[in-house]
């Protein structure tokens, strides 16, 4: 993926990239240098982008509680 540099030395990172890495508004970006000149760019404050399993974790839908879902689990309902 290429971007363009402007006068002001900006580049907008790619939202495929930013979506990897979780990168939102106000999110903090470093970049390092690898041994064979290439840059890498990575997330500073550390925190890891939600897996989709945690981006779905807690969501059962609508019209369902935890109880109503346990009992039809259990064959209660």
């Amino acid at each position: 993926m290429a971007t363009t540099v402007t006068a002001k030395g900006q580049v907008t990172i790619p939202k495929a990239v930013r979506d990897l890495l979780g990168i939102v508004p106000g999110s903090k970006v470093d970049f390092h240098r690898a041994a064979d000149g290439s840059v890498i760019l990575t997330r500073a404050d550390k925190k890891q982008p939600a897996s989709l399993f945690q981006r779905l974790r807690g969501h059962a839908g609508k019209g369902l509680d935890t109880d109503a879902i346990m009992a039809m689990t259990r064959g209660e309902a």
